[in-house]
């Protein structure tokens, strides 16, 4: 299986992961406070998965035949929208109902609410479990489709992500592919101190999965270890370690030391804007 191949004049990844920022930068706007620097962290591996790794269909979100995309971290939601809304499953005009009463965009995600979402996220470490649960589904279904699953370095510390882990090698499911975003923050302090994250990827080598670690705001090194995972003919799961930094894109906003929740200044969004402008890359 492979994904469809871009248009001749479709926008490079880079400029995808630009745009996935700055929709980001423009929710954050509407509440003025949130999970922005995690948003702009992972905002080059959304724009591989869903614009050179996935299968889906823009205006058929729940088309059988695509790849499901679970996000385990659900106050990530505002991620995973910007993602969204530049996939075209999401309209643009919804971007300033952001957080609001009765918005198809809540502050996390809900799956009943948001076209694309596949689970709704809330208590944390259930994402790998999920997933092990939508891989056997598909492979029973003789389904083609691969089960993606974003959870956090923080969750990596939840026993229920390694039951999840185990339970994925001993079913053998190639089908899936884990995605860890290792940016060192949790409510509680940097991840290394409060769970610690030594041999993350000799961890799940001994849980019988595939790993591998790469930069995770470097789009040609998550090309390839996509590419990798999808192409593996072990039967085995597969997990993309993606160290990644927060709030990538906005050095004011990099340079802040507790920057898991941010809020920002109303005089500080148009200096968001002009900085992430002032580091795109076509």
């Amino acid at each position: 299986m492979s994904a469809s191949p871009p248009l001749a004049n479709a926008p490079s990844l880079a400029e995808r992961a630009y745009r996935i920022r700055r929709h980001a930068l423009r929710m954050g706007e509407v509440q003025g406070q949130g999970y922005i620097a995690q948003a702009l962290g992972i905002a080059d591996v959304l724009a591989v998965a869903y614009f050179h790794a996935m299968r889906y269909r823009p205006d058929d979100p729940e088309w059988e035949g695509r790849d499901r995309f679970l996000l385990s971290i659900g106050h990530y939601a505002i991620a995973l929208y910007a993602a969204l809304i530049e996939a075209g499953i999401i309209p643009d005009d919804e971007i300033d109902s952001y957080g609001a009463d009765g918005s198809r965009l809540p502050m996390s995600g809900m799956a009943s609410y948001t076209p694309g979402m596949e689970v709704s996220g809330g208590s944390l470490g259930h994402g790998v479990a999920l997933a092990v649960g939508f891989a056997l589904a598909m492979k029973r279904k003789k389904s083609d489709a691969f089960v993606y699953c974003l959870f956090s370095d923080g969750e990596c510390g939840e026993g229920s992500i390694w039951e999840g882990a185990s339970g994925a090698g001993h079913y053998k499911l190639d089908n899936l592919i884990g995605i860890v975003d290792v940016n060192n923050q949790q409510a509680d302090g940097p991840s290394s101190e409060v769970t610690g994250l030594e041999n993350l990827a000799d961890r799940f080598t001994a849980f019988g999965w595939h790993a591998q670690r790469v930069n995770g705001n470097d789009i040609e090194a998550l090309v390839a270890a996509f590419d990798t995972a999808r192409a593996l003919t072990e039967p085995k799961p597969r997990v993309i370690i993606c160290d990644t930094k927060m709030a990538k894109g906005v050095p004011f906003l990099e340079e802040r030391e507790r920057n898991h929740f941010l809020r920002v200044e109303p005089d500080e969004w148009q200096k968001a804007f002009v900085a992430l402008e002032a580091g795109r890359t076509a």
